[in-house]
């Protein structure tokens, strides 16, 4: 089809009514909702009503149950108040309007735009505004994960004197692994994901919208019921929960696996609508070579949510039924096994450690054309070491399990496997190797991150070929040293990617500029620190120091004392970031440029803010969009009526009624 076609073929955006019709029933709301309408507030009445409900249920269930009467703790009754509290979060943020409204026969209400800020606390169907909400919640789990990590680091100053007791520090020590884990999933597909992908694809919204902002409040709704646990005394497991201590746990247990269930139904919604998006709303041209690459690292992402993620929801039912109900799934005793938690948890749980990486990955690729004024550098070996990388990471599950006593002939093969991971991984670290090659960087806020990414993951990833070996594993297994491995392949890796993004997109999301010297404090002290705090782990561990245990060996203080200062100082680092966004976005905001970073990106070819359909005519894809620096370089797109987006010297691409200055090097062409 022609340009010329496409453009007879497409159709005007119906911006929908302001004053939406008022219906009736629960879907009769005004147009712009009051404090009587659904919001957070009522979504928490309802979940604390629900719990109420759900645990009375649970405690009349349970009067019959011999264990129960005489346990003087009842995991039905905890149980009930989760899984009710969750369907009373849901229905007090307006989750089930939609689907209630069909059951029933009405017609939902429909669609519209709000400027409101309380769009920010209600259920929505714009994925900008699921995006921002995204940035908070996982920001609130960072950082609550981050207090526990500072707890656990106060307790390892001494090995004599203590802060907390044993049952105390091992709760706060598997509190803050499964928050930090569940918040790593969603931390770039959540708010990066949700908020850039169709503009970057040239869409006006997910393919699900509905799905989309389930993903959100559901994924909260198990953040809460995660951090339920430290109220009824914690679960001694750390965030692996293995059996048979998982069996033989309280009813702490019970806020891990419903949680870890519920966040798990949220992480699956999440990678099945961006999946869906990905592949079905690409605007015209944008063929898969033409499709940005931190759009190939979500699409790889999401096929690991999509597909790994039901086997946790599975194990966590088990257990949950096995505290329930009797059943003997992970009870050896009684003719299940503790194997099979470990099989199924690990099953899902090393994809999960890619699903974690590989939207860093994509940050990284993404932004390394822009600050280097270069195209990607093999950027198809790239997209197909994503690829590689989400396909491989099915088959390395069991090197988890190297001193679990499976069968020794299984050891070579996951070894192989588990190496043979690394040369997809290479090959994307190549990438940007060669793209750092001969390149005129600027060593902006973002870049500087990206920068500690490679930095940090090379620490990360040559530790993990070492640990995928059978004989080291053996003899560092559980130890800090995989501590400090894991920590440098996640944290050092995908947040500091995270963070990076953020600097990069939140001129987009927010229309407000990050200070520029705030950014640079935080990079600094947060990259100093991290490599301070957790370098020194791998020699503890190699010393001999085991996890989750809060007594040492003495000659050990001065290491572990080290690590503990340098901690503080690397949370310190992240207020730095909350005084920063604070300052800029809310009490001294400075408007930002159109294109700030001189991007190609569709992205950054809309007005500030994004209008509630992103694109007032689908833009037709020329070419991929890192043709930067190069002489007679093609179009990038077609943004309607002759508006092309094409490198050089004048104003970015954004629309005409954009009030704010254009910055050098993007033009469009009329």
């Amino acid at each position: 089809m022609t340009l010329a076609a496409e453009r007879e073929a497409e159709t005007e955006v119906v911006y929908p009514d302001p004053t939406p019709p008022v219906l009736g029933g629960f879907q009769g709301l005004p147009a712009r909702p009051g404090w009587f309408s659904q919001h957070l507030g009522t979504a928490v009445i309802g979940a604390v009503l629900g719990y109420l409900l759900g645990h009375w249920l649970g405690n009349v269930v349970g009067s019959g149950y011999t264990n129960v009467s005489n346990s003087g703790s009842n995991s039905i009754a905890v149980t009930g108040g989760l899984l009710v509290a969750v369907a009373g979060w849901l229905l007090g943020i307006g989750a089930v309007n939609y689907p209630l409204a069909k059951l029933v026969g009405m017609e939902p209400r429909p669609e519209y735009e709000s400027t409101s800020w309380t769009r920010y606390l209600r259920y929505t169907a714009d994925h900008k505004v699921v995006g921002l909400q995204y940035v908070i919640g996982v920001l609130g789990f960072f950082f609550t994960g981050g207090l526990l990590a500072m707890a656990i680091r106060t307790e390892l100053l001494s090995p004599t004197s203590h802060v907390f007791g044993p049952g105390t520090y091992i709760a706060i020590v598997s509190e803050h692994g499964t928050i930090m884990m569940m918040m790593a999933t969603s931390v770039v597909v959540g708010p990066l994901g949700n908020w850039l992908v169709p503009l970057m694809i040239g869409a006006r919204r997910t393919a699900f919208p509905r799905v989309e902002a389930f993903s959100f409040w559901i994924f909260t709704a198990g953040y809460f019921v995660i951090l339920s646990a430290l109220f009824y005394g914690g679960f001694p497991t750390g965030w692996t929960g293995y059996a048979p201590l998982q069996t033989q746990a309280g009813v702490g247990m019970m806020s891990y696996l419903v949680g870890f269930a519920v966040i798990g139904l949220g992480m699956m919604a999440a990678g099945f609508n961006l999946a869906v998006t990905i592949i079905n709303y690409r605007a015209p041209g944008m063929t898969w070579s033409r499709i940005p690459i931190f759009v190939w690292s979500i699409l790889a992402t999401c096929a690991l949510l999509t597909l790994a993620t039901p086997t946790l929801v599975a194990a966590g039912l088990f257990g949950i039924l096995d505290h329930t109900a009797q059943t003997a799934f992970y009870v050896t005793e009684h003719g299940g096994s503790s194997f099979l938690w470990q099989n199924l948890f690990w099953f899902f749980g090393h994809p999960e450690v890619y699903i974690m990486a590989l939207p860093g990955f994509g940050i990284v690729a993404e932004l390394l054309p822009v600050f280097c004024r270069k195209p990607l550098f093999a950027y198809k070996v790239a997209a197909a070491g994503m690829v590689g990388v989400a396909l491989l990471s099915f088959f390395v599950w069991q090197h988890h399990l190297f001193q679990s006593g499976i069968n020794p002939d299984m050891r070579p093969l996951f070894m192989l496997t588990t190496e043979l991971i690394s040369i997809p991984t290479g090959f994307i670290y190549l990438v940007g190797l060669g793209t750092l090659y001969k390149a005129k960087i600027r060593l902006e806020v973002p870049m500087l991150f990206c920068l500690a990414v490679f930095f940090n993951f090379l620490i990360g990833g040559v530790t993990g070929v070492f640990l995928s070996d059978v004989p080291v594993n053996v003899t560092v297994h559980g130890s800090f040293f995989v501590l400090a491995h894991f920590h440098y392949t996640i944290m050092g890796g995908l947040i500091f990617a995270f963070f990076g993004g953020l600097y990069y997109w939140l001129p987009k999301m927010t229309g407000k500029t990050m200070n520029k010297q705030l950014g640079k404090a935080h990079f600094w002290t947060m990259f100093i620190f991290f490599n301070m705090t957790f370098f020194p782990m791998f020699l503890i561990g190699l010393l001999g120091q085991p996890r989750r245990v809060f007594e040492y060996a003495q000659n050990l203080q001065a290491l572990n004392d080290f690590a503990s200062v340098s901690a503080f100082l690397l949370g310190a680092s992240f207020l730095i970031f909350i005084a920063n966004f604070v300052w800029s976005i809310f009490i001294k905001p400075t408007p930002a440029p159109a294109n700030p970073w001189n991007s190609l990106g569709l992205e950054w070819q809309t007005p500030t803010p994004v209008p509630y359909y992103n694109f007032e005519r689908i833009p037709v894809v020329l070419s991929d969009p890192y043709h930067y620096s190069e002489e007679n370089a093609p179009a990038v797109a077609d943004l309607g009526e002759g508006e092309l987006v094409t490198t050089g010297a004048s104003s970015p691409a954004s629309v005409a009624e954009d009030p704010r200055p254009p910055a050098p090097g993007v033009e469009t062409t009329r």
